[in-house]
C-alpha cells in the first residue's frame, strides 16, 4: 500500500547522523537500523570525545583537593549539575542530586521516604504501566502496600480513580512521566494538582520522558524527578534526582561516608547540605560532565525540533505498519511518544526480533520490564520499536518491509 506522507525533516537529519557513527555499522552485511532507542540511546561524537578529554586531561577526585586538577574536575562537576538544572528548569542546582540512573534516583526516594515518612499499613499509588524501577524499590519498603491507578484499552490512565485511591493511609503517588512499552504520555500536572490537594509529594520515572519531551520540573509542580544519562545520549552509569529543596531537606541520607557528611565522630555525625547530603563516595565526575556535553548536543538541535521529528516518525511509523498483516498494537492513545509495541498474529515477539536483527534491524522484544503491562493484555511479551532524533522514515519503510517478509516466511509453512 502506498502511503502518501510529508517525509520532511526539522532539522539537516544526514548531518546529525554523521555525530553517532556507529549508526554506519553493518550487521549481517546489513546497514543497521537502530530502533532500541528505549532501552538505550547512541552517542555522539562530542560526548565521546568529552569523556577522553576529562580522562586524558583534568582526571582527579572532586570536592576534596587543593591542587589544580581537583579544582578543575570539580569545576566542570558543578558546572554539569546547572546544565541539568536548566535542562529540566530545576529553581537550583542543589535540587540536582546526582545518580547512577533512574533506578538508583527511584530506589533512593523510596529508601529515604520510606526511612523518614512510611509505617507499615501505609500505601503508595503507582499505575499499571509502571517499569518494574518504579515498583519493586516501593515494594522493598516494610509493610508498604501499592495501590493502582489502572489504564484502558488505548493505554491511557484512568484518572477518575485517583481519587479513589486516595486516602488517610496514602504517603507518596510514584509514577512514569511516558510509559516505555506504550509510549502514553501521562498528564503529570494533573496528577501533581490532585496529589496536592491532598498533600502529598509526586515522584516522576523520567526515564523516557527527560529523552522525548521538554521538561519543566516547576511548570509540572512535581516534587521528584528522575532520569538517566544513557537514554538522553549521554554515558551510562550517570543519572539525575530532581528533588524539590524542601523536601530534600526532609529525607534522610539514602547512603554514608566521604562527601556526604558535615562532621563525624564516634557519637554522632552530622550531614553535608544539599546536593551533597545524598551523593556519598566519588561521583561519577567524569559521566557527570559527559551527561552535560549531551544535553548541549540535545539543545543544539533544539528538543522542540526533536519531539516534533520523533512524532512525526511515530506517527509515520504506525501508519506504514498498518499494512503488515495480522499486527496488534499495544498503546494507542493520541500524542504517545516515540514507542511503538506490537505483535503479529501466529509469530512470537522472539522469533519477530530474531529475523529482524538477521536483517540489520534492531528492536527491543520481551516484558520490557513491565510484566504488569504483559499481563493485563495477556501476552508474554511485545515487539517494541523505539525513535530517537537521529532515526529515518526510510529506515521505518525498511522496518515494514522486513516485517511483511517475516509474515510471508510464516504464512509459507
Amino acid at each position: 500500500m502506498s502511503i502518501k506522507y510529508d517525509k520532511s525533516y526539522t532539522y539537516d537529519i544526514e548531518k546529525v547522523r554523521k555525530d553517532f557513527p556507529i549508526l554506519q555499522t553493518e550487521v549481517y552485511g546489513n546497514k543497521l537500523v537502530y530502533f532500541d532507542n528505549g532501552a538505550t540511546t547512541q552517542k555522539p561524537r562530542c560526548v565521546v570525545s568529552k569523556i577522553e578529554k576529562n580522562y586524558f586531561n583534568t582526571n582527579a577526585n572532586v570536592h576534596r583537593g587543593v591542587h589544580f586538577l581537583s579544582q578543575q574536575a570539580t569545576e566542570e562537576h558543578e558546572a554539569a549539575r546547572e546544565v541539568v538544572r536548566s535542562f529540566i528548569n530545576a529553581r537550583h542546582t542543589h535540587e540536582i542530586i546526582f545518580t547512577r540512573g533512574t533506578t538508583e534516583s527511584i530506589n533512593l526516594v523510596a529508601s529515604s521516604f520510606g526511612k523518614t515518612f512510611l509505617q507499615p499499613g501505609d500505601e503508595v499509588i503507582v499505575s499499571q504501566m509502571e517499569h518494574h524501577s518504579n515498583i519493586v524499590p516501593w515494594q522493598l519498603q516494610s509493610g508498604v502496600k501499592l495501590k493502582v491507578i489502572p489504564f484502558d484499552e488505548k493505554g491511557a490512565l484512568v484518572l477518575d480513580k485517583l481519587d479513589e485511591l486516595i486516602n488517610e493511609k496514602t504517603k507518596i503517588i510514584a509514577v512514569t512521566h511516558i510509559s516505555n512499552t506504550l509510549g502514553t504520555v501521562n498528564p503529570i500536572k494533573k496528577i501533581a494538582e490532585i496529589a496536592h490537594r491532598h498533600n502529598l509529594p509526586v515522584l516522576v520515572d523520567g526515564a523516557q520522558g527527560a529523552a522525548h519531551e521538554i521538561i519543566n520540573v516547576q511548570e509540572l509542580d512535581v516534587d521528584f524527578y528522575a532520569f538517566s544519562g544513557h537514554k538522553v545520549y549521554g554515558p551510562t552509569g550517570i543519572g539525575v534526582l530532581y528533588g524539590k529543596e524542601e523536601w530534600l531537606e526532609k529525607l534522610q541520607p539514602y547512603q554514608g561516608g566521604g562527601d556526604m557528611i558535615d562532621r563525624v565522630t564516634f557519637e554522632k555525625t552530622t550531614f553535608a547540605p544539599l546536593p551533597f547530603k545524598f551523593e556519598a563516595g566519588t561521583p561519577d565526575y567524569i559521566g557527570s560532565t559527559a551527561l552535560a556535553a549531551a544535553i548541549k548536543y540535545v539543545k543544539s538541535i533544539g528538543m522542540d525540533k526533536i519531539v516534533n521529528h520523533e512524532r512525526n516518525l511515530t506517527e509515520y511509523a504506525y501508519k506504514k505498519l498498518s499494512a503488515v498483516k495480522g499486527i496488534h498494537f499495544y498503546g494507542t492513545t493520541g500524542g504517545k511518544s516515540s514507542v511503538i509495541s506490537f505483535n503479529i498474529v501466529g509469530i512470537h515477539p522472539y522469533d519477530v526480533g530474531t529475523l529482524l536483527d538477521k536483517l540489520g534491524i534492531a528492536v527491543r522484544t520481551g516484558h520490557h520490564c513491565a510484566q504488569p503491562v504483559m499481563q493485563t493484555f495477556g501476552v508474554e511479551g511485545m515487539v517494541r520499536a523505539s525513535f530517537a532524533l537521529y532515526n529515518t522514515f526510510e529506515e521505518i519503510d525498511q522496518l515494514a518491509d522486513a516485517l511483511h517478509r517475516i509474515v510471508s516466511i510464516f504464512h509459507k509453512k
